[in-house]
Protein backbone atom coordinates (compact mmCIF):
# COMPACT_ATOMS: atom_id res chain seq x y z
CA UNK A 1 0.00 0.00 0.00
CA UNK A 2 1.49 3.20 -0.88
CA UNK A 3 0.36 6.76 0.61
CA UNK A 4 1.48 10.45 0.63
CA UNK A 5 2.97 12.49 3.30
CA UNK A 6 4.08 16.30 3.28
CA UNK A 7 7.20 17.67 5.73
CA UNK A 8 5.48 19.38 8.60
CA UNK A 9 7.62 22.30 10.17
CA UNK A 10 5.75 23.54 13.28
CA UNK A 11 6.08 21.73 15.89
CA UNK A 12 4.36 21.28 19.19
CA UNK A 13 0.75 20.98 20.96
CA UNK A 14 -0.69 24.14 19.23
CA UNK A 15 0.31 23.45 15.72
CA UNK A 16 -0.74 19.78 16.44
CA UNK A 17 -4.43 21.20 17.44
CA UNK A 18 -4.55 23.59 14.61
CA UNK A 19 -3.36 20.68 12.37
CA UNK A 20 -6.46 18.34 13.26
CA UNK A 21 -8.57 21.44 13.10
CA UNK A 22 -7.79 21.32 8.95
CA UNK A 23 -8.25 17.83 8.15
CA UNK A 24 -4.28 16.80 8.96
CA UNK A 25 -2.85 14.19 11.45
CA UNK A 26 0.60 14.67 13.26
CA UNK A 27 2.67 11.76 12.65
CA UNK A 28 6.63 11.11 13.08
CA UNK A 29 8.89 8.67 11.16
CA UNK A 30 11.87 7.10 13.02
CA UNK A 31 14.69 4.48 12.44
CA UNK A 32 17.29 4.36 9.67
CA UNK A 33 18.26 7.93 9.86
CA UNK A 34 17.02 10.89 11.48
CA UNK A 35 13.40 11.08 13.01
CA UNK A 36 11.17 13.22 10.58
CA UNK A 37 8.39 14.89 11.61
CA UNK A 38 5.11 14.69 8.32
CA UNK A 39 1.67 15.41 8.71
CA UNK A 40 -1.38 13.01 6.73
CA UNK A 41 -4.71 14.03 5.04
CA UNK A 42 -6.88 12.53 7.81
CA UNK A 43 -9.83 11.26 5.70
CA UNK A 44 -7.30 9.19 3.66
CA UNK A 45 -5.11 7.79 6.60
CA UNK A 46 -8.73 6.93 8.39
CA UNK A 47 -9.65 5.16 5.30
CA UNK A 48 -6.79 3.03 4.86
CA UNK A 49 -6.22 2.51 8.54
CA UNK A 50 -9.92 0.70 7.94
CA UNK A 51 -7.77 -1.89 5.58
CA UNK A 52 -5.76 -5.20 7.30
CA UNK A 53 -2.66 -4.69 4.78
CA UNK A 54 -2.21 -0.76 6.48
CA UNK A 55 -1.18 -2.35 9.81
CA UNK A 56 0.35 -5.96 9.04
CA UNK A 57 2.71 -5.11 5.80
CA UNK A 58 4.93 -2.88 4.67
CA UNK A 59 3.67 0.39 3.15
CA UNK A 60 5.56 2.87 0.44
CA UNK A 61 5.24 6.58 2.12
CA UNK A 62 5.78 9.31 -0.75
CA UNK A 63 7.61 12.04 1.14
CA UNK A 64 9.09 14.84 -1.20
CA UNK A 65 9.10 13.29 -4.30
CA UNK A 66 10.80 10.30 -2.47
CA UNK A 67 9.48 6.96 -1.64
CA UNK A 68 10.71 4.79 1.33
CA UNK A 69 9.36 1.78 3.05
CA UNK A 70 7.79 2.37 6.25
CA UNK A 71 5.60 0.27 9.19
CA UNK A 72 2.58 1.39 11.06
CA UNK A 73 3.67 1.02 14.87
CA UNK A 74 1.68 3.15 17.03
CA UNK A 75 -1.31 5.28 16.51
CA UNK A 76 -3.65 7.12 19.02
CA UNK A 77 -7.32 7.71 18.53
CA UNK A 78 -9.86 10.74 19.92
CA UNK A 79 -11.28 8.65 23.23
CA UNK A 80 -15.29 8.79 21.63
CA UNK A 81 -14.69 10.73 18.26
CA UNK A 82 -13.71 9.12 14.90
CA UNK A 83 -10.76 10.77 14.98
CA UNK A 84 -7.11 9.86 14.49
CA UNK A 85 -4.87 12.04 16.67
CA UNK A 86 -1.19 11.02 16.04
CA UNK A 87 0.60 7.88 14.03
CA UNK A 88 3.82 7.01 14.39
CA UNK A 89 5.89 4.76 11.33
CA UNK A 90 9.37 2.96 11.41
CA UNK A 91 11.84 2.99 8.22
CA UNK A 92 13.10 -0.08 7.13
CA UNK A 93 15.16 -1.96 4.62
CA UNK A 94 16.20 -5.24 3.72
CA UNK A 95 18.12 -5.59 6.96
CA UNK A 96 15.72 -4.52 9.27
CA UNK A 97 15.13 -7.08 11.90
CA UNK A 98 11.42 -6.43 13.29
CA UNK A 99 8.89 -7.89 15.91
CA UNK A 100 5.19 -7.53 14.73
CA UNK A 101 1.79 -8.84 15.99
CA UNK A 102 0.13 -10.50 12.39
CA UNK A 103 -3.24 -11.67 11.76
CA UNK A 104 -4.62 -15.04 11.58
CA UNK A 105 -7.45 -16.38 8.81
CA UNK A 106 -8.50 -19.37 9.08
CA UNK A 107 -10.24 -21.45 6.34
CA UNK A 108 -11.62 -24.51 5.90
CA UNK A 109 -13.26 -24.58 9.22
CA UNK A 110 -16.93 -25.43 7.99
CA UNK A 111 -15.07 -28.75 6.01
CA UNK A 112 -13.62 -30.16 9.80
CA UNK A 113 -15.29 -33.01 10.82
CA UNK A 114 -15.62 -31.68 14.46
CA UNK A 115 -17.88 -29.12 12.10
CA UNK A 116 -19.78 -31.58 9.48
CA UNK A 117 -19.72 -34.39 11.46
CA UNK A 118 -19.86 -33.43 15.23
CA UNK A 119 -21.89 -29.94 15.16
CA UNK A 120 -19.02 -28.37 16.79
CA UNK A 121 -18.75 -24.74 17.09
CA UNK A 122 -14.82 -23.32 16.64
CA UNK A 123 -13.77 -20.82 19.29
CA UNK A 124 -10.66 -18.77 17.89
CA UNK A 125 -8.79 -18.55 20.89
CA UNK A 126 -6.07 -16.06 19.55
CA UNK A 127 -6.50 -14.17 16.40
CA UNK A 128 -3.25 -12.70 15.67
CA UNK A 129 0.44 -13.55 16.17
CA UNK A 130 3.86 -11.70 17.61
CA UNK A 131 6.44 -12.88 15.26
CA UNK A 132 9.75 -11.77 14.77
CA UNK A 133 11.35 -11.99 11.15
CA UNK A 134 12.89 -9.69 8.45
CA UNK A 135 11.25 -6.20 7.73
CA UNK A 136 11.39 -7.44 4.38
CA UNK A 137 9.83 -11.31 4.72
CA UNK A 138 7.07 -9.96 7.21
CA UNK A 139 3.92 -11.42 5.76
CA UNK A 140 0.54 -9.65 5.53
CA UNK A 141 -1.16 -12.16 7.60
CA UNK A 142 -1.29 -16.00 8.56
CA UNK A 143 -2.95 -18.70 7.08
CA UNK A 144 -4.71 -21.34 9.81
CA UNK A 145 -5.90 -24.58 8.05
CA UNK A 146 -8.86 -26.08 10.23
CA UNK A 147 -10.09 -28.72 8.19
CA UNK A 148 -8.50 -31.43 9.85
CA UNK A 149 -9.96 -30.32 13.09
CA UNK A 150 -11.32 -33.13 14.83
CA UNK A 151 -13.41 -32.99 18.29
CA UNK A 152 -11.52 -33.35 21.34
CA UNK A 153 -8.38 -32.01 19.36
CA UNK A 154 -7.25 -28.20 19.21
CA UNK A 155 -4.85 -26.45 16.79
CA UNK A 156 -1.59 -25.19 18.39
CA UNK A 157 1.43 -22.92 17.52
CA UNK A 158 3.40 -25.74 16.49
CA UNK A 159 0.90 -26.81 14.00
CA UNK A 160 0.59 -23.98 11.80
CA UNK A 161 2.92 -23.95 8.88
CA UNK A 162 5.62 -21.34 9.09
CA UNK A 163 8.14 -20.17 6.86
CA UNK A 164 11.91 -20.72 8.20
CA UNK A 165 12.92 -17.27 8.84
CA UNK A 166 9.63 -16.41 10.62
CA UNK A 167 9.75 -17.44 14.73
CA UNK A 168 6.84 -16.66 16.31
CA UNK A 169 6.92 -15.07 20.22
CA UNK A 170 5.21 -17.23 22.57
CA UNK A 171 6.27 -15.65 26.24
CA UNK A 172 6.92 -18.56 28.07
CA UNK A 173 3.92 -20.97 26.77
CA UNK A 174 5.41 -23.89 24.61
CA UNK A 175 2.70 -24.41 22.64
CA UNK A 176 -0.20 -22.12 23.17
CA UNK A 177 -3.49 -23.35 21.73
CA UNK A 178 -4.87 -21.33 18.79
CA UNK A 179 -8.37 -22.92 17.97
CA UNK A 180 -10.66 -25.02 20.05
CA UNK A 181 -13.68 -27.29 19.07
CA UNK A 182 -16.46 -26.17 21.03
CA UNK A 183 -19.31 -29.57 21.43
CA UNK A 184 -22.85 -28.00 21.32
CA UNK A 185 -24.84 -28.04 24.09
CA UNK A 186 -27.61 -30.70 24.34
CA UNK A 187 -30.96 -29.12 24.91
CA UNK A 188 -32.89 -30.11 28.30
CA UNK A 189 -36.82 -31.60 27.18
CA UNK A 190 -38.79 -31.24 30.16
CA UNK A 191 -41.97 -33.12 30.14
CA UNK A 192 -44.88 -32.00 32.35
CA UNK A 193 -47.46 -34.34 32.94
CA UNK A 194 -51.15 -33.60 32.17
CA UNK A 195 -53.59 -32.69 34.69
CA UNK A 196 -56.64 -35.48 35.12
CA UNK A 197 -59.48 -34.40 33.14
CA UNK A 198 -62.89 -33.43 34.62
CA UNK A 199 -66.13 -35.69 34.11
CA UNK A 200 -68.10 -32.48 34.66
CA UNK A 201 -69.29 -33.56 37.82
CA UNK A 202 -66.43 -32.25 39.95
CA UNK A 203 -64.74 -35.35 40.06
CA UNK A 204 -61.04 -35.99 38.05
CA UNK A 205 -61.13 -39.28 36.13
CA UNK A 206 -58.71 -41.57 36.78
CA UNK A 207 -59.93 -41.61 40.48
CA UNK A 208 -62.16 -43.28 42.91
Amino acid sequence: MKFTAFERKLQGTGASRRLRISGKVPAIVYGAGEPATIELDHNALFHAMKKEAFHSSILEMELNGAVSQVLLRDYQMHPYKPQVLHVDFQRVDSTTKITKKVPLHFVGEENSPAVKLDHCTVNHVVTQLEITCLAQQLPEFIEVDLSGLTKGHSVHVNDIKLADHIKVKVHGKPNPVIATPVEPVAEEVIVVAAAPADDGKGKKKGKK
